[in-house]
């Protein structure tokens, strides 16, 4: 979600998508871009322990920011959304795409 971008028309957007383009229970790439700091990316990475989630991370050439992937399957739709919100609520700067 660009910051520009209205949160809630991002997720009825995405909602529509997510029901249109999958069947649930459903594997979901999470994509998160923060600036690098580990604190910031340890934090994104707690909110998906003990859940199953593939977790990848990789550094922008310049080390500015870094880019957080997760892989993990999703119950629903809105379990998906609930999920970029608490992300977007507990970290502050991220970048949801």
């Amino acid at each position: 979600m660009s910051k520009q971008q209205n949160p809630e028309e991002f997720y009825n957007k995405l909602r529509t998508q997510l029901f249109e383009t999958a069947s649930w229970p459903s594997e979901y790439l999470y994509k998160f871009i923060v600036p690098t700091d580990v604190e910031k990316i340890t934090k994104i990475e707690s909110l998906f322990n003990n859940v199953g989630a593939v977790i990848n991370t990789t550094e922008s050439k310049n080390g500015k920011y870094t880019s957080v992937s997760i892989n993990l399957l999703m119950k629903t739709p809105d379990a998906v959304i609930d999920k970029y919100k608490e992300v977007a609520e507990k970290v502050e700067g991220v970048i949801s795409l």
